[in-house]
């Protein structure tokens, strides 16, 4: 299956990877409510009949009954206040009750969220709907990543969290052609109709989740040894006694420990918990918000509307291209986010992002309102440009770092926070868009400015601060598993130096003896640790040669089994 897809597993990796490739892009389809979501609203707000049963009086300069930017504003907007608090509750929720239950739960939401929506008579219905839909979406934006980056092989991994962007590219292609087809239906069944079908693939991802596994790493951190080692045999398809799937538990569980012995789990040590958690934090809270501030959202949620006012014909239309574009070329990320790792894939995008987006903006200043047509034919090839870079980078890669770069002890908790920030800076534009490019309320309140197609300096200005970004703060994360990037933030020191990185430490030998055989000497908490263990041992041991026998006895036998195994990678 993977080399069908393009994937190729290595020859020295023990089992098979199909299980949790399968489970990984199954639960990747948890994408498809939020692109499908922002994908209808975007149609939505642009359809005569929606206007005419919302709209509360409110006239453009042309004397039309339209919504006010207000209006707009909000419904659109408090979805992403939903996700904000969605995102924050999914890590409480995702330790306690697990990462799969707590999805479930999530969909739950959703799906009372999007009944709203359909029942929706007024302005206010219809924002309580989408609070409560942004509460599901939120929770499953961090959960998703979550459980994709625990149970994936390390080889495959970045490409799994990828297909969560890929779906929701998908959701807001399939948003874009409902829209066409139910535009030109009168009355309330134009709108009713997209906001209703949302409901039938939450029904179905939430019925396949009922029967998944939980992640092996969840099940260690909760101390149920015996499940996580039944869950990981079912992703690995490997007996519950096979050596290496023995020793990839072992792993992951002396990991743990590990990471326990250097601080607790707490909101706190998440900014100053070792081993550098106050910079893997800043690093995902850094990039979840940059990914925002590309203006990625601003053509998702306002380029109906926006290339109407541009005096772009066909908007629908144009609008459907792009996301068409959005979704084919998130593929060409998930084919090289291993091969190109994930500082170099993101370099690249941020400077195509920002050398579109100046040249959009550049042209708009410089020609002001002459030849608007050439002006139009412009902005609609460099905008499909810039959703080229992004779809093939900034849009899937930035959930694949933020999944990978924190500990097990506080990943919920980490991916909880960056996430939020990501849903904080995505409230803040869908809210406050509408005031920096509308046309019609300038003469008539004084509450808008028209920046119009010159809003693209904003977005260039922070794609070029986003390349100084992961230049100085990305580390990178490819080829390795979730264990050995804990090694990777202790060992090196600058992230611009992290391509060449070999793990070396076993946690295993970290977890009883304090430091491994790589040469590099333990810190602190691991002489802590060590002295720990052998204070432990002593008082356990009563006769030191029987000791020394039984620790000769065993170490022969664990030499024998390796040898047997040969050249097979034990390391997920």
């Amino acid at each position: 299956m993977a080399i069908a897809m393009g994937w190729h597993k290595p020859d020295n990796v023990a089992g098979s990877s199909a299980p949790a490739i399968m489970v990984g892009l199954f639960v990747a389809t948890g994408g498809l409510l939020f692109g499908y979501d922002t994908g209808t609203i975007n149609g939505i707000l642009a359809m005569d009949s929606f206007v005419e049963h919302f709209n509360s009086g409110y006239k453009d300069m042309a004397g039309n009954l339209t919504m006010s930017p207000r209006e707009v504003s909000l419904i659109v907007a408090m979805l992403s206040a939903g996700t904000v608090v969605g995102a924050l509750v999914s890590a409480p929720m995702g330790d306690i009750w697990g990462r799969r239950r707590s999805l479930i739960v999530a969909v739950g939401v959703f799906c009372i969220g999007a009944i709203f929506q359909v029942c929706a008579t007024n302005v206010a219905t219809l924002v309580v709907g989408r609070t409560l839909a942004g509460v599901g979406v939120g929770t499953i934006s961090v959960l998703v990543p979550l459980y994709q980056s625990e149970m994936a092989p390390k080889w495959v991994r970045g490409t799994l969290v990828c297909a969560y962007q890929l779906s929701i590219t998908m959701g807001l292609l399939i948003a874009a052609i409902v829209n066409i087809l139910t535009s030109h239906i009168d009355g309330s069944a134009a709108y009713r109709i997209p906001m209703g079908l949302q409901l039938s693939w939450a029904c179905v991802l939430a019925l396949g989740l009922l029967v998944l596994p939980e992640t092996p790493r969840y099940l260690i951190k909760r101390g149920h040894k015996e499940a996580a080692a039944l869950s990981l045999s079912r992703l690995r398809r490997l007996d519950i006694t096979h050596p290496a799937l023995v020793e990839e538990l072992a792993e992951i569980e002396a990991n743990h420990e590990y990471e326990l012995a250097l601080g607790p789990d707490t909101y706190k040590d998440i900014i100053f918990g070792h081993p550098h958690l106050g910079r893997r934090t800043l690093t995902g809270c850094g990039l979840q918000m940059l990914q925002q501030l590309t203006g990625i959202n601003f053509i998702m949620y306002y380029g109906t509307t926006f290339f109407i006012g541009a005096g772009v014909e066909d908007a629908f239309k144009i609008s459907l291209i792009m996301q068409i574009i959005n979704t084919v070329c998130t593929l060409p990320g998930l084919l090289v986010v291993e091969s190109w790792g994930r500082r170099r894939l993101l370099i690249v995008g941020a400077i195509g992002m920002a050398i579109c987006q100046l040249l959009i903006a550049s042209y708009a200043t410089a020609n002001g309102d002459e030849d608007t047509s050439v002006q139009n034919r412009i902005l609609i090839i460099f905008v499909a440009v810039y959703i080229f870079f992004f779809a093939a980078s900034w849009g899937p890669v930035v959930w694949v770092v933020t999944s990978e770069i924190y500990p097990l002890k506080v990943r919920a908790k980490s991916m909880s926070i960056s996430t939020a920030s990501n849903w904080l800076l995505n409230f803040g534009i869908a809210f406050g868009t509408p005031y920096m490019v509308d046309q019609n309320s300038i003469s008539s309140s004084g509450s808008s400015i028209d920046l119009g197609s010159r809003v693209f300096f904003v977005w260039g200005a922070f794609c070029i601060v986003a390349i100084a970004f992961v230049w100085c703060m990305v580390y990178e994360t490819s080829k390795i598993s979730l264990e050995q990037i804990d090694e990777m933030y202790e060992r090196v020191d600058h992230a611009w130096n992290s391509r060449r990185f070999e793990p070396s430490w076993s946690f295993q030998q970290m977890r009883d003896f304090g430091f491994s055989e790589s040469g590099v000497p333990p810190t602190e908490p691991q002489l802590e640790l060590q002295q720990s263990r052998s204070s432990s041992s002593a008082g356990t041991s009563s006769d030191t040669g029987a000791s020394a026998t039984t620790g000769t006895t065993t170490s022969s036998q664990d030499d024998k089994m390796l040898a047997q195994l040969g050249h097979v990678d034990l390391s997920y």
